[in-house]
């Protein structure tokens, strides 16, 4: 499918859902993916937003993945969770997820901060538990009033060298 043809069909989508559509930068990002893997990323960020719906998204095209983190400022040290995108998976990371309460032992990770969950359909991200750790993470994060509040979307960086599906061009 070509890119606009994408956009396109996408856009469709979003347009009968209660939250904004993704930006276009992102759109771009993820067409190289498969469908399934770009619908995946399209639904991890459908729960965040549908938690916190005024949170700011930083887009990175990385190398080896594409990001959203979503912060309520424009910085990414006062992210609250991300979607990373990789060539067969998504994961839903959460950035103090260490300090996250996870009865149900959803998290995986070892560091300091960062925990995640391999999000393997689009049903995960509606479990309870899976919810309300979006909500806790949201909730731990610095706040700036509405007045101050940066775009809803920013593209943060785009790296030359990819290690992941690219778009041809």
């Amino acid at each position: 499918m070509n890119l606009e043809r994408f956009h396109t069909v996408v856009l469709a989508f979003w347009s009968s859902m209660a939250i904004r559509p993704p930006h276009d930068k992102l759109l771009e990002f993820l067409a190289p993916y498969g469908k399934e893997i770009t619908q995946l990323a399209l639904r991890a960020r459908e729960a965040v937003l549908k938690e916190e719906p005024d949170a700011i998204e930083l887009i990175y095209d990385a190398y080896n993945a594409v990001t959203t983190a979503f912060s309520q400022t424009d910085g990414l040290k006062d992210a609250f969770c991300h979607v990373a995108v990789y060539s067969d998976y998504v994961n839903l990371g959460f950035n103090k997820g260490a300090l996250l309460p996870d009865p149900k032992k959803r998290l995986q990770g070892k560091g300091t901060r960062i925990r995640h969950i391999k999000i393997e359909n689009a049903g995960e991200l509606r479990a309870p538990e899976v919810v309300e750790l979006i909500r806790q993470a949201a909730c731990r994060v610095p706040r700036v009033p509405s007045s101050t509040a940066a775009a809803p979307a920013i593209v943060k960086a785009v790296y030359p060298k990819k290690r992941r599906p690219v778009s041809e061009r």
